[in-house]
């Protein structure tokens, strides 16, 4: 049930709600959690989140796409997001601006495997060294 509830708040985290997965990660670990199986679920529901994030951003390019590069300031916003995505990307473990660069990365249509392979293994590491301090 501990992992479940972990999974979740790792996931809920990782959208653009107000949720604190690392205040969680920290309650499981002092509960007696094995520290690699906290850091596997917490991993994946953070990871599965900033997918669905990417998702949403690529399906709401759909819909926007023709009033977004109509104007020039969509236009603008659009091909820096593209020019500088991927270093945005960097920032994208951080609380609060993280989780919408994740749904900034999809609207940009950012390569999905890069996207995966940079966000989401800062997710992880971001998770290991919580691990660390604990």
């Amino acid at each position: 049930m501990a992992t479940l509830a972990l999974f979740v708040s790792a996931f809920l985290a990782a959208t653009i709600l107000p949720f604190s997965s690392e205040a969680a990660f920290v309650v499981a670990l002092r509960s007696g959690m094995d520290s690699l199986v906290a850091l596997l679920v917490a991993s994946a529901g953070n990871v599965l989140a900033i997918v669905l994030n990417y998702y949403l951003g690529y399906f709401l390019y759909e819909k926007t796409s023709k009033k977004l590069l109509a104007s020039k300031s969509g236009r603008k916003a659009y091909n820096l997001g593209h020019k500088y995505g991927y270093v945005a990307l960097l920032l994208s473990w951080l609380p609060l601006i993280g989780d919408p660069i994740t749904l900034v990365a999809g609207l940009v249509r950012l390569n999905f495997f890069y996207f995966l392979l940079l966000a989401g293994s800062l997710r992880v590491i971001r998770y290991y060294f919580l691990t660390l301090m604990v």
